[in-house]
């Protein structure tokens, strides 16, 4: 994605099923389980480079001991920050007392860290200041073993304000209104709530109090405290939570928004935000590797029983498709040929505007991450040449020459590596003419490949603000000479904003809206801005069955074909001398090359929940009254 955008957050939950010296015989370590969330947190550091964060539980310790750890850090290298901070309390506690190498019960009881069940989370903040207060886990501590609460998650919650009023109907007094402490005190409220009768229940029984404690956390439903707490809830999330005495859970949001797998043997239950960390990290086959059905969560409780509960009934399942275009790994089987076929089933359009030129055709892609759906296109590519080269022969009767055959057969698709990022160039001014010109060398490009009579088809994951195509890329492709470039998108055009944890909060920055503005404009269609308006405006405080996306009229008039003719002129400033054409994956193509993920919601304005509906509605307004807020 060559416009920056904020990825998703990453969670990874491990639970040991054993005691911690049968790890110190089997591995070499009581560190195992800080070993792989090392490993599981890095192989997640696509998902959040703001902050990073690391929770551990001890079971059965005695009272006095300390039994919660937790470390995090928003330095530039997050991950590694927390982990050497780890690892240098280790060293300096081995090093104080050499007698804890051996002894593993020593180990436990004074290493921190060091515990059965551990929480780890990478963060991008989608906004708010990017500070260690705002970096999971978040803490909410209790004297009773059964209400402490750590939290961690991938999520985004449309109705924190309704959520927050919630709490203090509920005669709380929230220290803020961000939907991360939010959440913690919704589920923290119905813990302290569900211990409380537990424990009268107990006495009314004839046990002690001290008695009380291990029966407690026996008896403690996790399933019905998630759903009490969860009821009113509306975003996408997979939701992460230790309890004290050594439960465990993840929830999943009932549209399956937000992605979440496990894995579970006599030895641990795992779980994480994407599949192949599992499979990488421990070494298992992929279809050992479960998904998280929706609106369910798995519990294991402090004996190690691990169960799949069903929390909130699961509605029309819409997994989110950027997902499988961009923020997950590649490395997952299924994403990587998922991606393939987004750049496969472009090339009937890409053909069409090269006018099946393909010998004067270089095809590349950019940034990086859009290789594997450019493997997909060339793929196509090839098949065509392919094609083209038997219907050649089979025109010529029998009668070619050998030299002939030779000459056809010896077309190949022209594929080159066009652009290299300088990842040492750093845009230090900030005055806006002389920092565009920096912008613009932020590529390095690969020069004596492309002629002036040349098209030049570069494919990209997906175009959101179009504002690195028009300040760097574009004028670089152009300093080549072609005669055309072709910006390919693997992903459809971007219209309506996300509110489940992607940052893309304001209409206005998106090229797709800016398009469609300026042709309502053009075409003296402006009457249509201010009746949407006022149709968002009626819709405020409405029921959530009443709620629609009005915004959708503002691209009703055009075409796909106009929108990418206008968006091309965007991208394009006067100086440019190549002739720029757009081409964006339709819809449909998204749905055959992605069929289990169909959450669209950014390219239709089909929101799973009622609060993307509101979302949509007033971010129309904020842009419409010239507010520079986000929209939830």
């Amino acid at each position: 994605m060559s416009d920056a955008l904020k990825h998703e957050c990453g969670i990874a939950l491990i639970r040991l099923l054993k005691p911690l010296d049968y790890y110190k015989k089997k591995y070499g370590s009581a560190f195992y389980g800080v070993n792989k969330m090392y490993l599981m947190m890095e192989k997640q550091h696509n998902r959040g480079q703001d902050g990073a964060g690391l929770a551990s539980i001890k079971l059965d310790t005695k009272p006095g001991e300390r039994y919660i750890s937790r470390v995090r850090s928003c330095e530039q290298q997050p991950i590694q920050d927390i982990f050497s901070q780890i690892n240098a309390r280790i060293n300096k506690e081995f090093t104080e007392h050499p007698e804890y190498l051996d002894d593993v019960e020593l180990q436990k009881k004074n290493i921190p860290y060091i515990g059965e069940l551990l929480l780890g989370h990478v963060r991008y903040g989608t906004f708010g200041k990017n500070s260690v207060e705002s970096v999971h886990p978040f803490l909410r501590q209790n004297n009773w073993t059964h209400r402490n609460l750590i939290v961690a998650g991938n999520f985004n919650m449309t109705n924190v304000n309704t959520l927050f009023d919630g709490l203090v109907e509920l005669g709380q007094h929230p220290k803020e209104k961000a939907d991360t402490v939010t959440i913690m005190e919704k589920i923290g409220h119905f813990l302290d709530d569900a211990v409380a009768k537990l424990y009268k229940e107990l006495k009314k029984e004839g046990y002690s109090k001290a008695e009380c404690t291990p029966l407690i956390a026996e008896r403690l439903n996790v399933a019905k405290i998630l759903k009490r707490a969860s009821k009113n809830w509306d975003g996408g999330y997979a939701m992460a939570g230790l309890l004290g005495h050594g439960d465990s859970f993840v929830l999943r949001d009932p549209a399956g928004i937000r992605p979440a797998f496990y894995y579970q043997d006599d030895e641990v239950v795992v779980v994480a935000s994407e599949r192949p960390v599992i499979q990488t990290v421990f070494d298992v086959d992929i279809n050992d590797v479960k998904e998280l059905t929706p609106g369910h969560a798995i519990i294991t409780k402090k004996s190690g029983e691990t169960v799949i509960k069903k929390i909130i009934n699961p509605i029309e399942r819409k997994a989110c498709s950027f997902e499988r275009i961009y923020f997950s790994r590649g490395s997952d089987a299924d994403i990587y040929q998922e991606r393939k076929m987004l750049g496969k089933l472009l090339m009937p359009r890409v053909l069409e505007s090269i006018e099946k030129d393909t010998r004067n055709t270089v095809f590349s892609f950019i940034p990086n991450t859009a290789e594997t759906s450019f493997y997909g296109m060339v793929d196509a590519l090839e098949d065509h040449l392919n094609q083209k080269k038997t219907q050649a022969i089979l025109n010529g009767n029998g009668n070619l020459s050998a030299a002939k055959v030779t000459e056809i057969l010896s077309e190949r698709s022209r594929v080159e590596k066009i652009a290299i990022k300088d990842v040492k160039l750093r845009t230090f001014i900030t005055e806006d003419s002389s920092r565009d010109d920096l912008v613009a060398h932020v590529y390095d490009v690969t020069y004596g490949v492309v002629k002036s009579t040349d098209n030049l088809v570069i494919i990209d994951d997906s175009i959101v603000r179009g504002t690195t195509l028009k300040k760097s890329i574009i004028k670089m492709m152009d300093r080549l000479n072609p005669k055309k470039i072709v910006v390919v998108s693997s992903a459809p055009q971007i219209r309506y904003p996300d509110c489940y944890g992607i940052d893309m909060a304001k209409l206005e920055g998106l090229i797709a809206f800016k398009a469609a503005l300026a042709l309502l404009e053009e075409r003296n269609m402006t009457d249509i801005v201010d009746s949407v308006y006022k149709k968002c405006i009626a819709q405020v405080g409405l029921d959530d069955k009443d709620v629609v996306n009005h915004v959708k009229e503002i691209y009703d008039p055009f075409t796909q074909e106009e929108l990418e003719e206008k968006i091309a002129e965007l991208i394009s400033e006067p100086s440019i001398k190549a002739r720029v054409e757009t081409i964006f994956q339709p819809v449909e193509n998204l749905h055959k090359a992605c069929p289990d993920n169909l959450g669209d919601w950014y390219f239709t304005g089909d929101y799973p929940t009622p609060g993307g509906f509101r979302v949509v509605n007033r971010a129309f307004i904020n842009f419409y009254e010239g507010n520079d807020e986000r929209a939830y």
